[in-house]
């Protein structure tokens, strides 16, 4: 199999997953977490052995959705699964500003200098973007959950999958002029 494609299914599986049981055993999202949860080791253990490494995002997320949906099973508070986008959105927003301030440099220029040369002032502007991303799918996240959820959970789980996701991509896409401008 593609090397490309296995990584493609480690990062995007287990939300897949994650949605397929949650609406084939009647929109429980108690039953659907552990294999979420154990589906997304699964993947960062899979992309360790493709990378001999393991990247900060998915080692992030795998430990928060670990944490929270652990939470959210065992005092049986859906909440906490409901705040987990919120809170790793928050999460990676401070870091990216927090650290602009202990490196002198943005972080994303660390995270990413493998991936793509910049000038330092397009390392800075995409930087700032994606704080501001964070901030806002974070913002996003609370309204839909606390306006939705518990009674009409199946809308924030159908947002959560169908909506973060192509909301994420296409402000990737939006980057791309930028990152052209500033390429080294």
């Amino acid at each position: 199999m593609n090397r490309s494609l296995i990584k493609f299914l480690a990062d995007f599986g287990p939300l897949v997953l994650f949605f397929a049981i949650y609406l084939t055993n009647e929109n429980n999202l108690k039953l659907a977490i552990p294999p979420f949860i154990i589906a997304t080791i699964l993947a960062l253990v899979i992309i360790y052995f493709l990378e001999k490494k393991i990247p900060m995002l998915p080692l992030v997320s795998c430990i928060i959705i670990t944490l929270f949906g652990g939470l959210t099973i065992y005092f049986d508070n859906k909440i906490f699964f409901y705040m987990k986008p919120t809170i790793i959105n928050i999460l990676f927003a401070g870091i990216l500003f927090f650290g602009k301030y202990f490196t002198k440099k943005p972080l994303l220029k660390i995270f990413f200098k493998q991936a793509f040369d910049l000038k330092d002032e397009g390392w800075l502007k995409l930087n700032n973007r994606w704080i501001i991303f964070f901030i806002f799918v974070a913002l996003l996240n609370e309204i839909v959950w606390r306006t939705q959820c518990p009674e009409n959970e199946i809308f924030w789980v159908n947002f959560k999958v169908w909506g973060l996701l192509p909301i994420t991509f296409l402000f990737t896409a939006s980057l791309i002029p930028l990152i052209n401008k500033y390429k080294l």
